[in-house]
């Protein structure tokens, strides 16, 4: 039996606009966030004028990598969280616990970078639950 990727199978798919639907409700401040694959796929995202979907999760997953890349040359550690600081806002971005699956998340300014990094904590591990961490 053919084990279908994570990006093209319905119930994670669904699961995963559910779950950033909520977190838009939770946080007035989140501006986009989308689920993606470590290689660079799509499963969800929020709607958005603005930003390419597919693009930003090439984008992602790549600083996904250079983070993981860093920590290990480093040997800290496996990375827990990536936070980009910006002019008009934050990017908050973190695996999902036990999966090759990252959340990644942009605020306004008017989050705090510990209040968006709770936020994104809870929904990375929702996101979890519905895969069976």
């Amino acid at each position: 039996m053919t084990k279908v990727a994570v990006q093209n199978d319905p119930v994670v798919t669904t699961a995963a606009a559910a779950i950033l639907a909520e977190m838009k409700t939770v946080s007035v401040s989140l501006v986009y966030a989308a689920f993606l694959t470590d290689d660079g796929f799509d499963v969800a995202r929020l709607p958005s004028r603005t930003t390419d979907g597919p693009r930003f999760a090439s984008m992602a997953s790549s600083m996904q990598a250079l983070g993981d890349a860093v920590a290990h040359e480093l040997r800290i550690g496996t990375t827990e969280y990536i936070i980009i600081s910006a002019e008009k806002g934050y990017v908050v971005q973190l695996r999902v616990p036990g999966h090759v699956m990252v959340l990644s998340a942009l605020f306004d300014n008017d989050a705090t970078i510990g209040a968006a990094l709770s936020i994104a904590r809870r929904y990375a591990g929702k996101m979890a639950e519905v895969l069976g961490a």
